[in-house]
């Protein structure tokens, strides 16, 4: 197949420059010349920070599973009361602590008298106390560190089973509305706790003053829902979800005072027809969790519940997200294969399976922090 002119031209200048950064011989003149050294530094450390992540995250882990954030957060420690609440000997904590440090998830606080050092939340270890979503999806990984044992196996299918496939009830089954509380509990209260912040940031970037009714399909244990219903006390709420997954939400409803605004509702995205009468329907971290075909199968069934110019929220994260672009593409894109469904999507693909649905007026709604999710806003057409 011919290769258009510029694609030629693009392509050679970038092979010029891989055989210049791959020369030994350019290595050394950057990373001694002074006007490239800083820049020759800062990649290398890039380079070495992929290469090592995997030992970093254990070192995260590791602090986690120690609660070594919320026991400093009453203040610093010195090594040895560390080592015996860590029940470690103490030249294994001073080698986690030193570790931490480096991380900047703590941060050393001087020495006490008597020489022993201290230690003291760092500025990652303090932003973790304010998210505990991310200490809980910490403790989660170790199953997806367990099906990355072997990335190549996982690409080429040739697992016949991964933890994280088995975690998720709904992902790969076939009959998922089946699914028992005892299936879905854990990974909702996980859902629960990790999609808090992304409730605010949704509603930051959406006003749903002039909506009457707003039902959040997927919705869990109505994370999202409650926080809406806290801004806005008019809203009537509806949730959609697996039917062991919305008796979990009835009762937290009931448990918050909401029964009165908030109905439940159970069934399976793919095959039952959702209930109509909301203006506003919300997909919050759905889409991403379901293959292609599904994922249209859901849009369409969220056209069809929709009233003629009713509105449709759609927030995840997402593929291609400028200076986010390893979160879509490298974290969720080997996270969903080993949970064996869905992809990380960039705009321009949500966008065109909208359209095909039939949504219109389709726009993307700048949010804080777009690492965490970004925000789709599409209108119904009549009909």
């Amino acid at each position: 197949m011919a290769v258009p002119f510029s694609a030629a031209l693009s392509d050679a200048l970038l092979g010029l420059r891989d055989r210049i950064l791959a020369s030994p011989g350019f290595q050394r003149f950057a990373a001694d010349f002074p006007f490239t050294r800083a820049v020759a530094q800062q990649r290398a450390r890039a380079l070495f920070d992929i290469t090592a992540g995997f030992v970093y995250s254990q070192v995260l882990y590791a602090c986690v599973e120690l609660d070594l954030f919320q026991t400093l957060a009453a203040g610093p420690l010195n090594l040895d009361d560390l080592a015996a609440r860590m029940q470690m000997p103490r030249a294994a904590a001073d080698r986690l602590l030193r570790a931490a440090v480096a991380l900047h998830l703590l941060q050393r606080r001087g020495l006490e008298r008597s020489g022993v050092p201290r230690f003291g939340l760092g500025r990652h270890g303090a932003a973790l106390l304010g998210n505990p979503g991310i200490a809980a999806m910490v403790r989660h990984h170790r199953m997806l560190y367990q099906d990355l044992t072997d990335p190549l196996a996982l690409l080429r299918g040739e697992l016949a089973q991964t933890e994280l496939g088995r975690y998720w009830a709904y992902a790969g089954n076939a009959q998922p509305a089946r699914s028992q509380d005892a299936a879905v509990s854990e990974y909702s209260a996980l859902m629960s706790v990790s999609n808090a912040f992304v409730a605010g940031d949704v509603l930051d970037a959406w006003s749903l003053r002039r909506y009457r009714c707003l039902m959040d399909v997927g919705g869990g244990e109505g994370n999202f829902l409650i926080a809406a219903a806290d801004r806005w006390p008019h809203l009537r709420l509806r949730l959609f979800d697996l039917p062991a997954v919305a008796a979990r939400a009835n009762l937290r409803f009931r448990k918050l005072g909401l029964a009165e605004r908030a109905e439940t509702f159970g069934g399976d995205l793919h095959e039952t027809i959702l209930p109509t009468g909301a203006d506003l329907i919300s997909l919050v971290r759905v889409i991403h969790d379901h293959d292609d075909a599904d994922a249209r199968t859901i849009l369409r069934a969220v056209h069809a519940a929709l009233p003629a110019g009713g509105t449709l929220l759609l927030a995840e994260p997402m593929a291609e997200t400028p200076g986010a672009e390893p979160v879509g593409d490298a974290y969720f894109g080997m996270y969903l294969l080993a949970m064996g469904s869905g992809r990380p999507r960039p705009p321009r693909e949500l966008k065109a399976m909208l359209r095909e649905a039939g949504f219109e007026r389709i726009r993307l709604v700048r949010t804080r922090r777009p690492m965490q999710t970004r925000l789709l806003v599409a209108r119904a057409t009549g009909t």
